[in-house]
């Protein structure tokens, strides 16, 4: 067991094995996880939470790597959350981001983890919310959450983060094929990365014009401007970061920010109520209520829909 005050406090403190404990423990769904996160829950709130989604090859962990020199220059402390696929042997993550990221490795102003999705639909792992908070209650101001390359999939990313941004490269096939999927519905900020080789102004042109398609903003509303980039030489960095800024800022003003993370906090207590039922329903194989049940089905006295009725009251009664 895990004495949990002190390794809340040790990661306030900023140090990085408290936080990684601590997140192990979400991963793990310890059974100390509903003290972790009552103990983390006052400390919370304060950080701005940034998803970096698009298709495969387009740059995610350069760009991601680059917004952290960024941000660590302008004096914030930074976490962040890579989302890989999982091995389908041991559920760990392949991919391993922090190696791309190892410049930042030994700067205490930056936590980075690695977290599988252990075959989460939706480019996040299962656990992130949690480990968003365990980040944001550890004192990061900024911690940005790169998703898993699933490309078309992974609209979820715009549930989990303050702000959203979507990456493009020329030549890859993303506008038509991005816009029919939806991916670009959920963009706050659109990048176009590797914006040195042919068919950069013309993917940011397609790209404007899909973004205008069907658009119905009134006066005021965000519109999402698009920034051209070449992560790996840090060039359009500040400009993506200039324009995050800009997101947040009228979020706030609006109310828009607070409303975001209202319908953050209700979805993942959804998720919780869902998964818990979904586990007590797991135990029913068996059990005399179910078998009851079933045999009234088989026998015309009941339909399936009655009938989980029935096992639904029962267990949130029971």
């Amino acid at each position: 067991m895990q004495d949990v005050p002190s390794l809340v406090a040790q990661a306030r403190e900023g140090r990085p094995r408290a936080v990684a404990r601590l997140i192990s423990l979400v991963e793990g769904a310890s059974p100390q996880l509903r003290e972790v996160m009552a103990a983390l829950a006052p400390l919370a709130g304060h950080a701005y939470v940034v998803g970096l989604t698009g298709s495969p090859g387009v740059g995610k962990s350069t760009s991601t790597s680059a917004l952290v020199s960024a941000y660590r220059k302008a004096g914030k402390r930074v976490g962040v959350l890579a989302v890989d696929p999982s091995s389908p042997f041991s559920g760990g993550a392949l991919l391993g981001d922090r190696v791309r990221m190892s410049e930042h490795a030994s700067d205490p102003g930056v936590y980075i983890r690695s977290m599988a999705t252990r075959g989460h639909l939706g480019g996040l792992a299962w656990s992130a919310p949690q480990a968003i908070r365990v980040l944001d209650a550890a004192g990061c101001d900024v911690i940005l959450v790169e998703t898993v390359g699933v490309g078309q999939s992974e609209v979820e990313i715009a549930s989990q983060a303050d702000t959203s941004v979507v990456l493009l490269a020329p030549g890859m096939g993303d506008g038509i094929q991005a816009a029919k999927a939806g991916i670009l519905e959920i963009g706050d900020v659109y990048v176009v990365n590797k914006a040195d080789r042919d068919g950069a102004d013309a993917t940011a042109r397609e790209l404007n014009h899909m973004l205008g398609l069907g658009e119905s903003r009134a006066a005021g509303d965000w519109r999402p401007p698009i920034v051209k980039t070449v992560a790996a030489r840090g060039e359009g960095i500040d400009e993506v970061v200039e324009a995050l800024e800009k997101h947040r800022a009228w979020m706030e003003e609006r109310g828009v920010l607070a409303d975001r993370r209202a319908v953050r906090a209700a979805r993942e207590v959804e998720t919780i109520a869902v998964t818990a039922l979904r586990e007590r329903i797991a135990d029913l194989h068996g059990d005399a209520r179910l078998s009851a049940l079933a045999e009234r089905i088989v026998a015309g006295e009941l339909d399936p829909y009655a009938a989980a009725d029935e096992l639904v009251a029962s267990l949130t009664s029971g």
